[in-house]
């Protein structure tokens, strides 16, 4: 075996370093703009530099990570504007894939959807906030994936991946029950065949103005920065 083979991080390796740092970007552990200590970050995992710099090449092209060359990679910023275009982005697939899942999706199929929003309740119990955001995303993808178009899908888990901590801060304010209402319906017009009324709905629950996604970014700030500050308190 030559040495560069043997050196070659297995597949199972980057994919847990990557899905490890994936959640580490996605919540915001590393401050928005922050450079990212690679040997720092290689102990803190128990990893070789190697498996971490493959992680981190991935989020960067995923853009869940910034690079800048020379200097390294970067947490992301926060950014309104780039979350405004995420959340117009996400409204026009999901639009765009419901017409389709009208042409495509058989009728048990979306009644499936319906049991789904049965089993899960309208109501968040004892539900965390996290828990509550991937109940949402789980909705969302189940109709997706009735477009038949993979491709599509693939791109709204990465759009929902860079928007999932903004969508925390909306979770915290939301009404599920009405939340739940609104897939409800829907899913019933998905059933009737009802095209103009689909497209209405997701343009409706999805849409987000400038000022609220301003807002839930003031408070997502405000959580990441008070966080350290209670956890320097504690050491």
């Amino acid at each position: 075996m030559s040495e560069d083979l043997a050196q070659t991080p297995s597949d199972s390796i980057v994919d847990k370093v990557y899905l490890q740092v994936r959640d580490m970007a996605i919540d915001y552990v590393f401050k928005p703009g922050e450079r990212i200590n690679e040997v720092a970050l290689s102990k803190t995992l128990g990893v070789s530099r190697t498996p971490l710099r493959e992680a981190l090449n991935r989020l960067n092209i995923e853009g869940l990570l910034k690079f800048s060359p020379g200097k390294g990679f970067y947490c992301r910023d926060l950014d309104v504007n780039e979350i405004f275009q995420l959340y117009e982005l996400r409204k026009s697939l999901e639009v765009s894939a419901v017409r389709l899942a009208i042409q495509r999706a058989g009728d048990e199929r979306i009644r499936e959807a319906l049991d789904f929003l049965e089993a899960t309740g309208p109501e968040a119990g004892e539900r965390t906030v996290a828990e509550l955001v991937a109940l949402d995303e789980a909705f969302h993808e189940r109709v997706m994936a009735m477009s038949g178009n993979a491709e599509m899908l693939r791109v709204l888990k990465n759009v929902n991946a860079r928007i999932r901590f903004v969508r925390w801060i909306d979770m915290r304010r939301a009404d599920r029950p009405a939340s739940q209402r609104e897939h409800r319906l829907l899913l019933q017009a998905l059933l009737a065949r009802d095209e103009n009324a689909c497209a209405a709905l997701l343009e409706k629950h999805i849409d987000r103005r400038m000022d609220q996604i301003t807002s839930a970014i003031r408070e997502g700030y405000a959580q990441i920065y008070m966080a350290g500050q209670e956890l320097a308190a504690t050491t």
